[in-house]
């Protein structure tokens, strides 16, 4: 039997334990021995899907072999040397557009990778790779033998939430307005999902959908187009948490520990229908921002730029959970919790940025 690898985490003991914890039994025991490959590996989704199949793997020797897709794997290995450098890990230089020559044998394929960011600076060419991306790693799935295959969608399928819908669900059949460029991001995941249902029902592929929401944890960049990490961000340099619009939309946040039982869960346990993957606890984001405040600073410290219109309701990104709670999932951790936390990583990881 292989030793345990040397599994050194970079989140909090805690998480680690939340994970063990709550990843059922069965599910670990699917994953025994299983060839893995990942795509978005390195992001903040990957880095946590990394934590948590290592974690298992150092405490129950399943024996897994995760290989890496990296665009840049020195840069990984400087940012995440622990995942980089784990026994189970091998980083494969390259990107989306190179998958066509990976060869091997893999059971499941996780395709993480996600950008937001280059969906609202270049609409056209971010729906060209992330359809592209869907394409090649569905293709990569069937070259290579897998037979499970994770695509982490967003709740941006769905376009805007009407407003009298406090909770929106799986069956929900509005889509991303088409006449709005900006709805690139929406309408590429549309793609992937429907691309992957064709390879469920034509090959066989055991396809899992996992419609991602918001969330808060180590990992999440803090100056990039995240909320909830921009007004961390604020809190931790002292400043007072800004919004640069009247405060009302409404969101809500997963803990990135509980993210990550929850995909691991769907990928095993979960069947061929999408799944909402996030809290149904919503919140305005002038109270996310008091919130932060709060948390981080001990005091309510917040500008809000904007005004709130009378009469008009607040724009609402929220899911409805219900498919999740049927396979035993839920909620472990409270915001204010995973807010102190995601601030305590990056004040540990980064001292000197504020």
């Amino acid at each position: 039997m292989r030793a345990a690898p040397a599994y050194r985490p970079g989140i909090a003991a805690d998480d680690v334990a939340l994970i063990l914890e709550r990843v059922a039994a069965p599910v670990w025991q699917a994953l025994r021995g299983q060839r893995i490959f990942i795509t978005g590996g390195t992001g903040f989704l990957g880095c946590w899907l990394l934590e948590a199949l290592l974690a298992g793997d150092a405490q129950f020797d399943l024996g897994l072999q995760l290989t890496v897709l990296s665009r840049d794997p020195d840069g990984f290995r400087a940012k995440a040397p622990h995942l980089a450098g784990a026994a189970a890990v091998t980083l494969l230089r390259g990107d989306m557009a190179e998958l066509a020559g990976v060869d091997g044998r893999y059971d499941i394929v996780i395709h993480a990778a996600t950008d937001v960011a280059r969906a609202d600076a270049d609409p056209l060419h971010a729906f060209e790779q992330i359809v592209a991306g869907s394409r090649e790693t569905l293709a990569l799935a069937r070259r290579c033998g897998a037979s499970r295959y994770l695509l982490t969608s967003s709740g941006a399928v769905y376009g805007r939430q009407p407003s009298d819908c406090s909770h929106i669900d799986e069956s929900y059949a509005g889509a991303p307005d088409t006449g709005d460029s900006a709805s690139a991001y929406g309408q590429a995941k549309r793609v992937a999902e429907w691309m992957s249902a064709c390879h469920a029902e034509r090959h066989g592929l055991e396809v899992r959908i996992a419609r991602c929401f918001a969330f808060a944890g180590p990992y999440l960049p803090l100056d990039a187009h995240f909320a909830i990490g921009n007004f961390i961000a604020d809190s931790l340099a002292g400043r007072p948490v800004h919004i640069g619009g009247d405060g009302t939309p409404l969101r809500s946040y997963l803990y990135a520990a509980d993210l990550a039982v929850w995909l691991l869960t769907i990928l095993v346990q979960g069947d061929r229908r999408p799944y909402n993957v996030g809290s149904s606890h919503a919140l305005a984001l002038a109270e996310l921002a008091a919130l932060v405040s709060r948390s981080i600073t001990g005091a309510e410290q917040v500008h809000i730029a904007g005004t709130p219109t009378p009469g008009r309701p607040p724009q609402r990104y929220v899911p409805a959970t219900a498919r999740a709670a049927a396979l035993g999932l839920q909620e472990y951790t409270d915001l204010a919790t995973a807010i102190r936390k995601t601030a305590a990583w990056h004040h540990k990881e980064h001292p000197h940025a504020a």
